[in-house]
């Protein structure tokens, strides 16, 4: 798969520890609701709301957790206080990283962003270091243990706005403008294709192979990352 790999992502959170599930739902329930409270609770005039939704799914969160997130938003109680900032550097072999943060302690996650970094060989740097080296776009993964026509997708999608259809082993990969999100979806979902992903994200125009001690260190970087509460994104340009 040219540039990045969603699939080698998924794979790792299906496979996370505990405490990395647990803050991945903790994230996702706290995206929930500042979205319930920025646009409603229609993620059809939401598109914030939709992907949180979506995101919700591919990591198995309960019903239970996502209602309570809804209502949180809706009562705005509690959400007042987070402000959502940026953090860029470079992890081991000089790879990029752009996080989105959410955060109702500024100094407190600066302190531990900038530790975690540290710690497993990285550093951070200033406001606009990598985010030059990414580009927002909409990307869809199809495992092909549930779809394995490749020729009827890659038409289906294209048709509908695609950019850039990609396939390994186990998945294809569709990447479109940010725009097109709702396009593609539509007509995934009237032609019964499911997605194993879905969503909004920074795709890295070049990539750093990473192999022996920088793929270890990264790999415990990134479950760093994963089991604080405050990241709710990492994006990198690393492949292992």
């Amino acid at each position: 798969m040219s540039g990045h790999s969603k699939w080698a992502t998924i794979k790792r959170k299906k496979g996370a520890n505990d405490a990395i599930r647990g803050a991945m739902t903790t994230k996702i329930s706290r995206e929930i609701t500042i979205a319930v409270k920025m646009g409603g609770a229609d993620p059809t005039g939401n598109m914030r709301l939709k992907l949180a939704l979506s995101k919700a799914k591919a990591n198995n969160v309960t019903k239970d957790n996502i209602n309570r997130a809804i209502q949180k938003g809706l009562g705005a109680s509690d959400t007042s206080n987070y402000e959502e900032i940026s953090y860029e550097g470079y992890g081991p072999g000089g790879a990029a990283l752009l996080l989105d943060i959410l955060t109702d302690n500024r100094n407190r996650t600066a302190a531990d962003v900038r530790h975690i970094f540290s710690k497993y060989g990285g550093n951070l740097g200033e406001n606009g270091c990598v985010a030059w080296m990414f580009k927002k776009k909409a990307v869809f993964t199809v495992e092909k243990e549930t779809f394995d026509d490749e020729d009827t997708l890659m038409e289906i999608v294209m048709d509908a706005g695609a950019e850039d259809f990609d396939s390994d082993d186990e998945v294809f990969e569709i990447t479109a403008a940010p725009e097109d999100f709702d396009a593609i979806e539509k007509v995934l979902g009237e032609k019964g294709i499911e997605t194993a992903s879905a969503e909004i994200t920074q795709v890295p125009d070049t990539t750093v192979q990473l192999s022996g001690a920088d793929a270890e260190k990264m790999q415990k970087l990134l479950d760093a990352l994963d089991e604080n509460d405050d990241v709710q994104n990492v994006y990198g340009n690393y492949e292992f």
